[in-house]
């Protein structure tokens, strides 16, 4: 049965920790293991901005002796010009994987059910788990384990920035906090779903409405764009309003005394973060940015694995 990375918990806490291990490894050794040798074509779909995950997905493929064929999801228009269905099953026979970064979970998962290949999401409007495969393997490098490491996220809860650290965090056994104004909390599904996983790994998984209290001992303390790509015309009114959610010097000093800063990027200094945060010694967002390539290079090679 061909696996796919469609959500966080697509992966079981054991496997979560195989594919880490296997990241660390792949970073370590970036041009040791040629799996995709031939080389063997990964599809990458863009139906959104993009940067990070481009170029992160292209160089990881690369050396992984792939072949990277981008496809312009806007010109290809999947689900318009053709089904979903139809484009799946068109490069399933071109490509040993693909990589798609689009617009609601519904359409990833229609792709990956007519695929026959591995499918792998690069983003969408509810989750985003090679982001947190990334920031995982960016504090294990730091802090030198997950379980039982706080983890706070600062912003808008309902994005799927905070969906996928619910899951994720809480596979890997830590405490994960999320923290945002009214209005803005995680889907209930996807909460209680982190709070299954985290009874089985000694984790948990809560919404803290205060930052403050949410940031109170943290090892580790991560925000986001308060507007998210769509969100655009909200952008005032929720800089308004997400305010005290703000990573700064304050909320900062909250957090344990070796906290960590993580921002999935792009960052927009003064708004959901300082620049003194954000470039300050404690950030280890450019580690964060870099380790896209190592862990996005480990979820293709365990995917491919077992093909």
């Amino acid at each position: 049965m061909t696996r796919h990375f469609l959500r966080d918990d697509d992966l079981s806490p054991a496997e979560l920790v195989e594919v880490l291990d296997l990241a660390a490894a792949l970073k370590a050794a970036p041009y040791a293991s040629k799996p995709f040798a031939g080389p063997q074509t990964v599809a990458i779909i863009f139906d959104k901005p993009t940067l990070r995950t481009q170029a992160s997905f292209v160089a990881g493929i690369a050396e992984l002796g792939g072949h990277p064929m981008v496809v312009d999801g806007n010109l290809a228009q999947i689900g318009t010009r053709e089904s979903i269905a139809d484009v799946a099953r068109v490069l399933g026979r071109q490509a040993s994987a693909i990589v798609w970064r689009t617009h609601d979970q519904s359409r990833i998962e229609e792709m990956a059910a007519h695929a026959g290949v591995p499918v792998v999401n690069a983003l969408t409007d509810q989750f985003h788990p090679c982001q947190t495969l990334a920031d995982l393997l960016t504090i294990r490098e730091h802090k030198g384990t997950l379980a039982g490491l706080t983890m706070t996220f600062l912003g808008d809860a309902a994005c799927n920035m905070g969906h996928s650290y619910l899951l994720s965090g809480a596979a890997a056994g830590m405490h994960v906090r999320v923290s945002g104004p009214d209005g803005f909390e995680p889907e209930a599904g996807i909460l209680a779903r982190a709070q299954e996983i985290a009874a089985t790994t000694g984790g948990s998984a809560a919404v803290v409405a205060d930052p403050r209290k949410a940031s109170d001992g943290a090892d580790v303390l991560i925000t986001d764009t308060w507007v998210s790509m769509g969100k655009e015309t909200e952008s005032a009114d929720r800089a308004e309003v997400f305010r005290p959610w703000q990573l700064n010097e304050e909320l900062l000093a909250q957090g344990a005394p070796d906290a960590i800063v993580l921002h999935c990027l792009p960052a927009y200094r003064g708004k959901e973060i300082t620049a003194e945060v954000l470039d300050g010694p404690r950030s280890v967002i450019w580690d964060e940015a870099e380790n896209r390539r190592h862990a996005q290079k480990a979820i293709l090679t365990w995917l491919g694995e077992r093909r």
